[in-house]
């Protein structure tokens, strides 16, 4: 499906699209990190990295991206990019989430 589609997609339909067959299925805290206890500096940096080389062999990245863009999510990692890249993202941009990029 090519992205221009993906975006006029419901998003329930553009979200289940990205998650099936994700690989941040297999380990969720890994993206979104311990909901249990505090995570130092240190380790939520550590995981992250791992996060994002997860997401960058991921068969789905694509579809991730587009409903990153299209939701702009405040926590975990999505689309191999953190909440303060996606932050830094979107104030680089005309305003539109992902660094400009066009959301229908």
């Amino acid at each position: 499906m090519r992205d221009h589609d993906r975006r006029r997609m419901p998003l329930a339909d553009l979200i289940d699209e990205c998650l099936s067959g994700a690989e941040c299925l297999f380990d969720p805290d890994l993206h979104e990190g311990p909901a249990d206890t505090i995570e130092l500096p240190a380790e939520r940096d550590a995981r992250e990295t791992v996060a994002k080389e997860v997401c960058a062999s991921c068969p789905v990245l694509d579809e991730c991206q587009t409903y990153t863009a299209c939701t702009a999510p405040k926590t975990g990692v999505w689309a191999a990019t953190t909440p303060t890249e996606r932050t830094s993202l979107h104030t680089m941009s005309d305003g539109s989430p992902l660094g400009g990029r066009a959301v229908a």
